[in-house]
């Protein structure tokens, strides 16, 4: 009965397949160009025909990549006709296809070695860095058109925050900032709106960023949150001066952190969550003045001190709709997009300049983007459009 069982070589099948697969492939192809050819010249090959416009001089051939691998191209050589082939491109060594998976392959965090197992494994060819450099600078066009693109929308709320890359200046290393910003739209959606390189990402930095932002259509902002950034603040009144700035209170709770002994912090924690769990900005500022006296007691003086000088702007959230209050307290939304840059430029490590950082950078924002990130509802700004109704009806009242 044992005799009677059939076994199959998994491998050998596959490599026989894909084998057939590209020769059907080039078969196509060197089919169609020959067609090409004979519609070129309006005449089959050998044919005598007084419409004929050119003559065909043999072949030349040219390897070309394709999903199914490597092919063997036999290109027609016409004479009285320049050969111009619709299929493939002059210079052409890829298919499109495959051009747009080396791309997707780089800018979802793939490092060139990988990608060069990866393609080999796939396409039985190996890509060079140089060959994956030059697809990029084809991407990095569109991506520089997305990134400086006009905002036609509204963002009552705007994110901004800066990451630090590592850059070689002069044959040295230093730390070179990017510095993002996220709005979210009155319909209550989350968009990148502005990517640019801030050098140390001091009081300049920030105040060209915005107002290369609000040169770009950025308007009517209520709302800036962010970490406290040096000549971030002076820059926001500056540029936005109708516009509020909320502190993340994540950050300041860390700065105080900073002051507190490692086996106090979660009493303090839990001491700092209540102020912001409080009902109304009153509230939050009472309890604010009992925990002071608690931090007073227990002998933590500096973080009394940073927590008097910081509550007022972390509490800025509170003259915005409850329903908002939990998502707009802190940099959440832009430090999760933050994680995922630095997810993948940390495959690179140190770049040559700051242009290719933000390219990489500016990539990869535009890719989460487009995915769940931002066609999902983060906000129903029902909430604030009728809290700035009910505002501007009492002013009206008033005067």
């Amino acid at each position: 009965m044992s005799g009677n069982i059939i076994q199959l070589n998994d491998k050998f099948i596959q490599s026989e397949l894909k084998t057939l697969v590209k020769n059907s492939v080039e078969e196509t192809l060197n089919a169609l160009l020959d067609a090409e050819a004979d519609k070129l010249v309006q005449a089959e090959r050998y044919a005598r025909d007084t419409a004929r416009q050119g003559y065909r001089a043999g072949h030349y051939g040219r390897s070309f990549t394709t999903q199914a691998g490597e092919v063997k191209l036999r290109v027609p050589k016409l004479k009285g006709v320049t050969f111009e082939s619709a299929i493939i491109q002059r210079y052409q060594r890829r298919e499109c296809s495959v051009e747009e998976a080396l791309i997707e392959m780089y800018l979802a965090g793939v490092s060139m070695r990988r990608m060069e197992s990866i393609t080999e494994i796939l396409w039985g060819q190996k890509v060079s860095a140089g060959t994956i450099s030059n697809l990029n600078q084809k991407c990095f066009a569109q991506i520089e058109e997305w990134r400086s693109r006009k905002l036609t929308e509204r963002y009552p709320y705007v994110f901004v925050d800066g990451i630090f890359l590592k850059r070689c200046w002069g044959g040295s290393f230093e730390n070179a900032s990017v510095l993002v910003a996220t709005g979210v739209t009155e319909d209550g959606y989350r968009e990148v709106i502005g990517t640019a390189e801030g050098l140390k990402e001091d009081t300049a930095s920030w105040k060209n960023f915005f107002v290369w932002l609000k040169s770009r259509g950025l308007e009517d902002v209520k709302l800036i949150i962010g970490d406290k950034n040096l000549g971030m603040v002076e820059s926001i009144g500056e540029v936005f001066p109708e516009a509020k700035y909320q502190r993340c209170t994540v950050h300041m709770y860390r700065n105080i952190f900073s002051v507190v002994p490692r086996k106090k912090c979660k009493e303090v924690a839990k001491m700092l969550k209540a102020i912001h769990a409080q009902e109304n900005k009153e509230a939050a500022k009472e309890k604010a003045k009992l925990v002071i006296e608690k931090l007073h007691e227990m002998k933590l003086l500096k973080a009394a001190e940073k927590l008097e000088a910081g509550l007022e702007e972390t509490l800025t959230y509170m003259d915005f709709p409850s329903e908002h209050w939990l998502r707009i307290r802190t940099n959440n939304v832009i430090e999760r997009v933050n994680r995922e840059i630095k997810r993948r430029t940390r495959v690179i490590g140190t770049f040559p300049d700051g242009q290719s950082a933000l390219m990489l950078v500016c990539a990869r924002l535009r890719h989460i983007a487009s995915n769940s990130w931002g066609t999902k509802r983060y906000l129903n700004m029902k909430h604030l459009a009728d809290l700035m109704t009910d505002e501007t009806y009492l002013k009206e009242k008033i005067s």
